[in-house]
C-alpha cells in the first residue's frame, strides 16, 4: 500500500522533468521574438508562434514554406521518414513523366480533316489566307464554315460585332453575298428580324451608307492593332481577298461617329506589289552601270553623267550604227589589207 501510495509522488518529478525538457527544446519566435515558438518552417527551419508571424516571415524572406524534397540529408540523420519521402517523390516523378503518354490531345493527328482541307484549298483559290487552329481551341469548335460542292462556293461562318449596342451575332453566309445585303438583314428598318432590330436601335436609325465595317488585321506584332476597312458595295469574297482570316471572319460594325476609332488603326491594303515596272527598271539600271575595279574611283564627270541619267529616267545607249559605219572608212580598209599582206608573207 505504501508503495502504491508513493507511486504518484514518484511520477510528479518525471512530468516536471518532461515539461522542463519541452520548454528548453522550444525557442522564442524568430519573427516577433516575444512569444514562445510553436511552429517551424519546413523550408528554412525558422520558428514562429502564430499565423500572423508565419505570414510576416514569408513576406520578409520570400520563403515558400514548402520543404525541399531534394535537400541533402547526412547518412547519420537519415531515417525511415526520409526513405518514405524519397520513395513518394520518385513515384510522383514517374506519374509526371507518364502523363504525356496518356494525353489524348498530344497523340491526335495534326493533319486536318477532309472538310478542313477542302475549305483551305478553296479559300486559297479565293486568295484568302485562311488559318486553321487545333481542335482544342474554342474558335475552331465554333467555326461552321463549309465548301458547297454543288454550288461550288464557300459558306463562311460570319461573326458580326455591334459595339455601340453591345451585341454579337453569328450566321453562315455565302461568299458571293454583298456586304450591304448582309447588314440589311440586321439593321433594316422594316425587313430585318424584329428581335435583332430591337437590340440594334442605334444602327437601325443610321443609314447604311453611314455605317463602317472593319475586320481585324491578323498576324501582327503585339501592341500594333490594325483594321481593314471593308467596302459595303462589294461581296464578302472580294472584301476578304489578300487578307488573313483565322478560322472565320469577324466583322466590327460601327456608326459614323465611331468610325474614326477604327480608321486610326487602318492597315495598308494587301495585294499585288505596286511599282513593279519601276523596280525592274531600277534594277536594270543598276546592273548596266559600269563596274569599277578595286581601288578605282569614279570621276566627277562620270558621276555627273550617272546622276543626269537617273534624273532623266532613261539609259543612254551608245550609237552602234555610227560605230558600224566607221568600218567602211578608208583607214579601216587599209589596215585590213595590210594585215592580210602580212599574213601572206608569213606563210611564204
Amino acid at each position: 500500500m505504501a508503495f502504491l501510495h508513493n507511486k504518484p509522488d514518484m511520477d510528479v518529478p518525471e512530468e516536471e522533468r518532461r515539461g522542463q525538457k519541452r520548454k528548453i527544446s522550444l525557442t522564442s519566435c524568430d519573427v516577433c521574438e516575444a512569444e514562445e515558438a510553436k511552429y517551424r518552417c519546413p523550408n528554412c527551419l525558422k520558428c514562429s508562434c502564430s499565423l500572423p508571424c508565419v505570414k510576416q516571415h514569408k513576406l520578409r524572406t520570400g520563403c515558400s514554406g514548402v520543404r525541399d524534397r531534394t535537400a541533402f540529408v547526412p547518412l547519420s540523420h537519415f531515417s525511415d521518414l526520409h526513405l518514405l519521402s524519397d520513395y513518394r517523390f520518385l513515384e510522383e516523378t514517374g506519374r509526371v513523366t507518364d502523363r504525356p503518354s496518356r494525353d489524348i490531345l498530344l497523340h491526335t493527328r495534326t493533319r486536318h480533316s477532309y472538310s478542313a482541307m477542302l475549305l483551305l484549298r478553296n479559300a486559297k483559290a479565293a486568295k484568302v489566307n485562311l488559318k486553321i487552329l487545333p481542335k482544342s481551341f474554342s474558335r475552331r469548335r465554333e467555326n461552321t464554315s463549309i465548301y458547297n460542292k454543288t454550288e461550288r462556293k464557300l459558306y463562311w461562318h460570319l461573326k458580326l460585332v455591334f459595339p455601340q449596342s453591345s451585341a454579337e451575332y453569328t450566321d453562315r453566309v455565302p461568299e458571293d453575298r454583298v456586304l450591304e445585303k448582309i447588314l440589311s438583314d440586321y439593321v433594316h428598318p422594316t425587313e430585318s428580324d424584329p428581335v435583332k432590330r430591337q437590340n440594334l436601335k442605334a444602327y437601325v436609325v443610321t443609314p447604311l451608307d453611314q455605317l463602317g465595317v472593319f475586320m481585324k488585321s491578323e498576324q501582327r506584332l503585339p501592341n500594333s492593332l490594325k483594321y481593314h476597312e471593308l467596302d459595303l458595295k462589294k461581296s464578302l469574297r472580294e472584301n476578304l481577298m489578300f487578307k488573313t482570316v483565322v478560322e472565320y471572319p469577324e466583322l466590327h460594325v460601327a456608326v459614323k461617329e465611331h468610325c474614326e476609332e477604327y480608321r486610326s488603326h487602318v492597315s495598308e491594303p494587301q495585294g499585288a506589289p505596286e511599282n513593279h515596272k519601276h523596280t525592274t527598271r531600277t534594277e536594270k539600271e543598276t546592273t548596266e552601270q559600269p563596274e569599277l575595279e578595286e581601288g578605282e574611283i569614279q570621276s566627277e564627270e562620270e558621276e555627273d553623267n550617272c546622276v543626269q541619267e537617273e534624273e532623266d529616267g532613261d539609259i543612254k545607249i551608245p550609237d552602234i550604227e555610227s560605230h558600224l559605219g566607221d568600218l567602211d572608212g578608208p583607214t579601216v580598209q587599209n589596215a585590213v589589207m595590210s594585215s592580210c599582206l602580212d599574213v601572206e608573207h608569213a606563210e611564204q
